[in-house]
């Protein structure tokens, strides 16, 4: 297979497994100097896949890194593995660039992608005809392929972002239709049904995706997982065709739960934290509580919420190393979330999410109806989740405990919640929307 045209190059790039197809038009300074931009805000992180974020504060400017599994793809349909290819996210701007993307690689563009001397610069830094297509695989592989200016496959890509046939998302054009915007059609349509059908006994799906009877009264989310086929599963990615979806019946809304990867709790695990910092219940239970707001100490646990190395007021965070710390009355740092985690985390599994209310109905085993509006949130960033919880609006609730805690038969269950109440979920997004069901 040779690859002449757009429609040969969807092909090779379908052949090695890629589902989402991409484009992004470059400028003279894309280069091997002065990397490829990826936009100004974290948005990318939604659309590539990527290792996991790792600081590197002792540059001059402090920035998170995280490896990619890039290879490129030339006009033979060959692939090789671009060995040091990665992100670099830069908070202080902020921006997204891409590095490394030559390194290791024998039949990468290199005579494309050298930077062009100021004297010849003929764009101003503007587009220059050359684009950069991205295949992205379902086994988190990046196959890149560079259309040079003035080629079949640049001229075709053109013609098809300047007549609006692409989509853009940040500074990506999606190339093939299996984005967000199809997806969100298709995940309304669903909730549709499901509204409609009335009411639905609990339930979930078991790992080889057969329903089961879920008979516990916290069955309105697993519900709905099961109802659009997803399994119950911890992976940070989004649920469904790329959006997160969330089933509520209250006022608060669990955001995310990750567990702390600093601190006490962070060295030594749930249970010693508990056992550490918990309070004794009747029933041999030890259990660990209380609405944390940032600044503020918790009446019922002593502890106080605090964000380390962010700038409330620029929203930018001004420490890479820094994170969100749950200090005890000492100022120890009992419990604490790293913001290499917490980036990750919130930009993989909120980028955009769908909150579904719901009512239970009196019965056993309980049945939900879930009704309309659906909340749809798309744009989000960490900085956002970060300034609400500075704002008191996002919150920290935990519920993790320790049963049988006096036995050598303990239980223990983990519990580190961040939650917003529903009247200010919207801050969270910059696009969000009320979609009826009815309509």
């Amino acid at each position: 297979m040779s690859i002449s045209n757009i429609d040969s190059l969807i092909k090779a790039m379908r052949s090695f497994g890629a589902v989402n197809i991409l484009c992004k038009p470059l400028a003279e300074n894309d280069n091997t100097k002065q990397q490829i931009y990826l936009g100004g805000s974290f948005e990318v992180l939604k659309q590539l896949p990527f290792s996991e974020l790792r600081s590197d504060p002792g540059v001059k400017r402090q920035n998170f890194k995280a490896s990619l599994n890039f290879y490129w793809l030339n006009e033979d349909a060959q692939v090789e593995k671009a060995t040091g290819a990665q992100l670099i996210l830069y908070p202080d701007y902020p921006e997204v660039r891409l590095s490394g993307f030559l390194r290791g690689c024998s039949i990468a563009p290199s005579k494309l992608l050298q930077p062009v001397p100021r004297e010849a610069r003929l764009h101003n830094n503007g587009t220059d005809g050359r684009h950069l297509i991205l295949g992205v695989t379902e086994d988190k592989k990046i196959i890149a392929y560079l259309a040079p200016a003035g080629s079949a496959i640049s001229n075709a890509v053109s013609k098809k972002i300047h007549g609006g046939d692409y989509k853009l998302s940040g500074v990506l054009y999606f190339i093939t239709k299996t984005n967000l915007i199809d997806s969100r059609s298709i995940l309304l349509a669903r909730l549709r049904e499901i509204h409609q059908a009335g009411l639905h006994q609990s339930r979930r799906l078991n790992k080889q995706g057969v329903p089961i009877a879920y008979t516990a009264q916290n069955g309105g989310g697993y519900t709905l997982e099961a109802l659009l086929g997803i399994k119950p599963n911890g992976d940070a990615a989004p649920d469904f065709m790329g959006w997160e979806v969330k089933a509520y019946s209250g006022s608060r809304i669990t955001l995310m739960t990750p567990e702390p990867d600093s601190g006490y709790y962070g060295k030594n695990g749930v249970e010693s934290f508990v056992r550490k910092y918990g309070r004794q219940l009747p029933d041999d239970v030890l259990y660990f509580t209380g609405t944390h707001k940032v600044g503020i100490p918790c009446a019922s646990s002593g502890q106080t919420l605090l964000i380390d190395g962010f700038d409330s007021k620029n929203g930018k965070i001004l420490n890479v190393d820094g994170g969100i710390h749950l200090t005890d009355e000492k100022g120890n740092i009992s419990a604490g979330w790293t913001f290499n985690g917490l980036i990750t985390h919130w930009s993989r599994k909120h980028a955009a999410a769908a909150y579904v209310p719901y009512a239970k109905a009196p019965a056993i085993p309980p049945e939900f109806h879930y009704k309309s509006p659906v909340l749809l949130g798309e744009e989000t960033e960490f900085p956002l989740f970060l300034a609400a919880m500075n704002r008191g609006e996002v919150i920290f609730d935990p519920a993790s405990k320790v049963e049988q805690a006096s036995t050598a038969k303990s239980r223990v269950k983990a519990r580190s919640q961040f939650r917003v109440t529903l009247k200010k979920l919207s801050g969270l997004y910059k696009k969000f929307e009320a979609v009826d069901l009815d309509e």
